[in-house]
């Protein structure tokens, strides 16, 4: 498959991006937090509100981070699991805001951790600190913020700098085992974990993936499953620089800009025609939803193949981030754009529809923030950024 475009030279405004964070630009302009979606339990902050005209818990227009027990510490981390959230601040705290210990509306915070990253789930935490890495059992975590015993740790050397979930000799996994070998002939940057398989960035571009497939979701061409990491030959010659992984998608930017998905696109979360919106536009507009089989053919439902997506006006993505059902992806000139299942406003729309073509976010755009980069998991979209364009 042939690359479209050469790879751009980076200038002064461009993302700088090195693993899996996003530096500070040259002129010092501090970091912006906006979350949007799902806003249950108060994982968002006490002061997130919706939209007129949507549900209560959908939050569908970005809305500044402000969790409890934050203070005045800066976040550096910000990543949604579905209840609740997980911040790792500048002084290596770790807050968790939202239902912790079975209670909604709680804030815990874990001083002194020398926290570097997590990886939230309804059943385990993954921590990454100096010097070690510890999965905690969300089930013995308390209000008080006493630190868990871990359920699993494993020690790792000095000056380890692997993008998480990558680690030292391997990857973590928010289930038992938690960690497996990785042969290190892959040379492995960077990792994504979706719900039932794994993505993996080699540090000369190759997208490697493993799991389960029956979505298309591995991107080989057909949905049967994987135990081993193996080569997306679809995108052969065309050299990555960030790979995402949502529920059962994944997608994927080339050094160019590049993006590609492939997988399940039942909200149009691949920004290929979904049959299952053009449905729901017609009892919408109170039109008949009968299709024959040429019209089935213009729809995707499963794409088991890299396909090439566009942005308007052809504009190039620098960072890309997947929740459940939805894909964001950032541009280069620091545009945010996002598509597919939108019920609790995780597309940033002022609205809970869904789409199934990217759309650009208008709300940093109209409040004049340059977007920097993007986490999606779940139901819920993170988005950091700075003021003045780029």
């Amino acid at each position: 498959m042939a690359e479209r475009r050469p790879p751009a030279a980076a200038n002064d405004g461009s993302p700088h991006v090195t693993g899996d964070v996003t530096a500070l630009p040259r002129s010092g302009r501090p970091m912006q937090w906006f979350g949007f979606g799902f806003g249950g339990f108060g994982s968002l902050g006490p002061g997130a509100e919706a939209a007129p005209g949507v549900p209560q818990r959908a939050l569908s227009v970005p809305q500044p981070l402000h969790p409890r027990g934050l203070d005045r510490r800066e976040v550096a981390r910000a990543v949604p699991s579905w209840s609740y959230s997980a911040y790792v601040t500048g002084d290596g705290s770790l807050l968790l805001s939202g239902c912790v210990a079975g209670s909604p509306q709680q804030a815990v915070c874990f001083q002194g951790l020398d926290c570097q990253d997590v990886l939230p789930s309804e059943k385990y935490l993954l921590v990454l600190m100096k010097g070690r890495a510890e999965c905690w059992d969300v089930a013995h975590l308390d209000c008080a913020g006493t630190l868990p015993k871990p359920v699993w740790r494993k020690d790792l050397p000095d000056g380890h700098n692997a993008a998480f979930p990558l680690v030292d000799k391997g990857h973590v996994l928010l289930q038992p085992p938690f960690f497996r070998e990785l042969p290190p002939s892959l040379q492995a940057q960077k990792m994504a974990l979706g719900n039932e398989h794994v993505v993996l960035l080699t540090r000369d571009g190759k997208v490697l993936t493993w799991g389960a497939g029956r979505h298309g979701q591995l991107g080989h061409g057909d949905v049967e499953d994987g135990s081993a990491p193996r080569i997306v030959e679809a995108l052969h010659g065309v050299a990555m620089s960030e790979v995402a992984a949502g529920g059962w998608h994944t997608v994927a930017v080339s050094e160019s800009g590049d993006l590609y998905c492939w997988g399940w696109n039942e909200s149009g979360q691949l920004g290929l025609p979904s049959k299952t919106l053009q449905q729901e536009r017609a009892i919408s507009e109170e039109e008949p939803t009968g299709c024959d089989e040429d019209e089935d053919a213009e729809f995707i439902g499963i794409q088991a193949f890299p396909a090439l997506i566009d942005l308007p006006q052809e504009t190039e993505a620098a960072k890309v981030s997947c929740g459940s059902r939805h894909t964001a992806a950032v541009t280069r000139s620091g545009e945010l754009f996002t598509w597919g299942w939108g019920k609790y406003g995780q597309l940033g729309h002022g609205d809970t529809g869904n789409l199934d073509q990217p759309k650009r976010v208008e709300f940093f755009n109209q409040s004049k923030l340059c977007v920097r980069d993007v986490t999606c998991r779940h139901w819920r979209t993170y988005v950091t950024c700075v003021l003045g364009a780029k």
